[in-house]
């Protein structure tokens, strides 16, 4: 039997995909590399806002019209969501996965199908750690570390669809990244909703002892630390940051606004001037630190003076990378019957010139890598004759930010290491020379 999985969503979807991968193929399904070519096609939804909701609804839909007599399976955040209101609305979906024990899936799949998968193996309820397909790019891996959270931001879904904070054993997370370094993997990103509240369900801020004992490994890896509440944010951790070059200074820090009254309406416990003190904190323990954030735009109540006040902070926090993205009203959530609204054509307009002003600011960022030597992780080949690759360095994330063009007089392997020097930059990319 033949399954074709589309995931959406964030990379703490893409590990739950390559979960549910895990669970289908041992218990003796085969993934297939297109749709066509499956007996059942299953959709890993996001239900995080509207927007992401309806892509996930439209990709079901689509298939339905494309594959009118295969098996299709709505599972993932959108699923788990609303459960009950797209059972009796969306009859294209066959079936809506909604456990969160995801070694449920091959026998919900199976129970769909009424036929039995190939050489079926007795089912399988544990994996072993780090034993999961990838979906990711070569050489990188991605390590959820918690699930959930407590931060109850008033815009934020997540803790309705995830619950609370449930923090994984530092053992089980050691164990995971032990054996993800020992199948070539080179760069270990470390996720989770909020990493820097990891252990506070054991109430310990347990991040620090994390990354001290994985400091002990052998090797040469990168990890990369990954979405940090700015009200949780751990200092402790940047010694460590500071005394192992393999934990990259690059922190994911989601500050998303600029303004005290935004802030506070957000259920937020910090103001503006801590967020500056925590960059200072970071830049002078590191001062090669690169800062991504995330902006939310149109927040109810979000007036003109707060949003210049957003881009006063854009500016003066000098971040590198930016992200933004349009409020989204969430059943649920507390901000849902906040007023006043905010329009989306002004939401819409107010986001276009953030994203407008932080191109030079992203360039200026960028540019201070220019001459400098480099370790790039190679991730693919443009074109071989010509020595062309494509890669990241330090300052760039899987995906999100821009990418280290390679110009290489030796053949490279993708998914490793190379030494060169960044000769300029390139709109947001930076063109690295490898001899």
């Amino acid at each position: 039997m033949l399954y074709y999985l589309d995931p959406f969503g964030c990379v703490k979807n893409q590990v739950d995909a390559e979960t549910m991968m895990a669970f289908l193929e041992r218990a003796g399904w085969r993934s297939a590399d297109r749709p066509e070519e499956a007996d059942c096609i299953l959709i890993n939804s996001c239900g995080f806002i509207q927007s992401a909701k309806q892509e996930s609804i439209n990709a079901v839909l689509s298939y339905r019209k494309q594959f009118p007599a295969k098996k299709i399976v709505l599972a993932g955040c959108l699923a788990q969501r609303y459960a009950a209101e797209l059972t009796a609305s969306l009859p294209e979906a066959d079936l809506l996965f909604t456990s969160p024990d995801l070694s449920a899936l091959p026998t919900a799949l199976q129970s769909l199908t009424a036929a039995q998968p190939d050489n079926q193996p007795p089912p399988c309820t544990s994996l072993p750690a780090g034993e999961r397909p990838l979906l990711s790019v070569p050489g990188s891996a991605y390590v959820k570390i918690s699930e959930g959270c407590n931060n109850r931001c008033s815009f934020c879904a997540i803790p309705l669809i995830r619950g609370p904070l449930r923090s994984r054993s530092v053992e089980a997370i050691t164990d995971e990244c032990q054996v993800l370094l020992e199948r070539g993997i080179r760069e270990l990103c470390i996720i989770g909703q909020d990493i820097g509240s990891y252990g506070m369900d054991w109430g310990e801020t347990a991040l620090p002892r994390l990354l001290r004992t994985i400091s002990g490994f052998k090797g040469d890896f990168w990890i990369r630390l990954l979405y940090l509440h700015p009200d949780n944010f751990p200092l402790s951790l940047l010694d460590t940051v500071r005394n192992d070059s393999r934990f990259l200074p690059y922190f994911d820090i989601p500050f998303q606004h600029g303004s005290d009254t935004v802030l506070r309406a957000m259920n937020r416990q910090r103001t503006v001037a801590s967020y500056y003190a925590l960059l200072d904190h970071i830049r002078s323990a590191l001062p090669d630190a690169v800062i991504r954030s995330t902006f939310l735009i149109g927040f109810p109540g979000e007036t003109a003076a707060d949003f210049q006040l957003l881009l006063r902070f854009q500016e003066q926090a000098a971040l590198d990378w930016v992200g933004s993205f349009i409020y989204s009203r969430e059943e649920g959530t507390a901000a849902y019957s906040f007023k006043p609204q905010v329009s989306q054509r002004i939401a819409a307009a107010r986001k276009a010139l953030l994203e407008e002003r932080q191109i030079s600011l992203t360039e200026r960022r960028m540019d201070r890598f220019v001459g400098r030597s480099v370790t790039a992780l190679v991730e693919a080949c443009i074109d071989a004759a010509a020595g062309l690759y494509l890669g990241r360095l330090f300052c760039q994330a899987p995906e999100v930010d821009g990418a280290a063009v390679i110009k290489s007089t030796k053949a490279l392997s993708l998914g490793n290491f190379v030494q060169g020097t960044v000769k300029s930059r390139a709109a947001f990319d930076l063109e690295v020379l490898v001899r």
